[in-house]
């Protein structure tokens, strides 16, 4: 296929046009959100009740501002910065899921799709067109929606894998030549650091990881550059993979599900990140139905699983989506990993998060979980914990020993309320006063 197909290109206006009220929508998310789309979306005044199933989405988010709550509903399946505050205020909706169960609602048709709004590459020679930074739920949405819009984009990347959409499937598209949104690393912390250390120490030569993205990730990453025979099988990555790619740390060559491959679902960086990925067969996207199965996971070798959380109990129950009742994030591939990693051979299942929050003034390591704060992983599931202040390993720990352990690595300023209220709960012996 030539450059005739840009003679096909209409309005976004004209593109969105066969939405019509009722319907529920499917928005590409991250750094493939088709906000030119979006806009031309919500300058309509004639739509009610229009539902949009999406991951976390980058850009504006104008569908979630006030007084458009009768024209269009947001579902969240993953939330991002622009749609926290309106589910907190009540103009939008968050769907807690795995994200490995996310294209099975779309092909089983408990949400039956109308419409799928992307973002993709233009056509091949072969009449492809790639998704680009982000196959995730979008391989499963342009599969099944009866209507596919897209904004062909020149600048969205080629990428290699189970993500390609035939031209002849899009109804209607825009062709655009613009940048894609961008997610930049920020400079190091101190606590980033010392937690990139001791987990960097936990990191075995001919280990798969998996890691999300922000700090403290980038700060493992940058530690494992003197590593041997590391591969990549993750639901995402970022910048900090194409360093240790560089060095010769990522091999790929002891995976055993895509050897000699970095297995992802999306990602989520800087233009670096999209040249990278930029037709390079080193790099496979798939969907995340298959990327985050505990079945495919557990094959890989030493799989070391790092993610994040906003508090977790002395008992060992993770919250890593809201912070109470206010909705933060999502659950994510979370769960999906910490099983796939403590079912691998050698795997180590981590959460990692700082000692502190608010400031300094209160303990990411609670007593007991705040009202409302959602249980991500289970106590049952939990392996190793890291803090800026030490790793622990929990697997079976009694609830007593998990306490001790997580103290442990607690900030010291809180350690002492935190043993007193967990001798009081577990009635350990109070030592008699001197």
């Amino acid at each position: 296929m030539n450059q005739d197909w840009k003679s096909r290109a209409v309005s976004a206006a004209d593109a969105v046009a066969a939405v019509r009220s009722g319907t529920n929508i499917f928005i590409h998310g991250a750094c493939a959100t088709p906000t030119p789309l979006i806009a031309a979306l919500c300058a309509r005044q004639d739509l009610a009740d229009v539902r949009l199933y999406h991951l976390h989405t980058m850009g504006p988010a104008p569908f979630a501002d006030p007084g458009r709550e009768g024209e269009f509903r947001s579902v969240s399946l993953f939330t991002g910065a622009p749609l926290r505050h309106p589910i907190a205020a009540g103009r939008a909706d968050f769907m807690p899921i795995f994200l490995s169960d996310i294209p099975g609602l779309f092909t089983s048709r408990a949400v039956p799709l109308d419409v799928a709004l992307l973002q993709v590459s233009p056509p091949d020679a072969h009449g492809f067109c790639s998704l680009g930074t982000s196959c995730d739920a979008a391989k499963a949405a342009a599969e099944t929606a009866r209507v596919v819009i897209a904004e062909i984009n020149v600048q969205m990347p080629r990428t290699h894998g189970m993500n390609l959409v035939p031209f002849s499937r899009i109804h209607a598209f825009i062709a655009t030549d613009r940048p894609l949104l961008e997610h930049k690393p920020s400079a190091e912390s101190p606590i980033e650091a010392r937690m990139g250390e001791l987990i960097a120490d936990l990191v075995e030569d001919g280990s798969t990881l998996q890691m999300g993205i922000g700090g403290i990730p980038d700060a493992v990453l940058a530690r494992l550059r003197g590593k041997h025979d590391l591969g990549i099988h993750s639901e995402m990555f970022s910048d900090g993979v194409i360093d240790l790619v560089e060095a010769g740390a990522v091999t790929n060559r002891l995976k055993a599900v895509g050897q000699d491959r970095i297995i992802t679902s999306f990602i989520n960086g800087s233009r670096r990140l999209f040249d990278f990925v930029n037709d390079n067969p080193l790099v496979a996207f798939y969907p995340c139905d298959w990327t985050n199965d505990t079945a495919v996971i557990r094959k890989n070798p030493k799989v070391v699983a790092i993610n994040s959380a906003i508090q977790i109990d002395l008992s060992g129950q993770v919250c890593a989506d809201s912070i109470g009742h206010d909705v933060f994030s999502g659950i994510g591939g979370q769960m999906d990993f910490i099983r796939g990693a403590a079912l691998s051979r050698g795997g180590k299942p981590i959460i990692a998060l700082p000692s502190r929050a608010a400031g300094g003034k209160v303990s990411r390591i609670v007593m007991q979980l705040n009202a409302g704060a959602g249980v991500v992983t289970t106590r049952g599931h939990v392996h190793w914990v890291v803090t800026e202040y030490g790793a622990v390993n929990l697997h079976g720990k009694t609830l007593r020993e998990r306490g001790d352990a997580l103290i442990s690595i607690a900030h010291p300023d809180f350690r002492a309320e935190l043993r007193r209220d967990l001798n009081h709960v577990r009635h350990f012996a109070t030592p008699p006063a001197a």
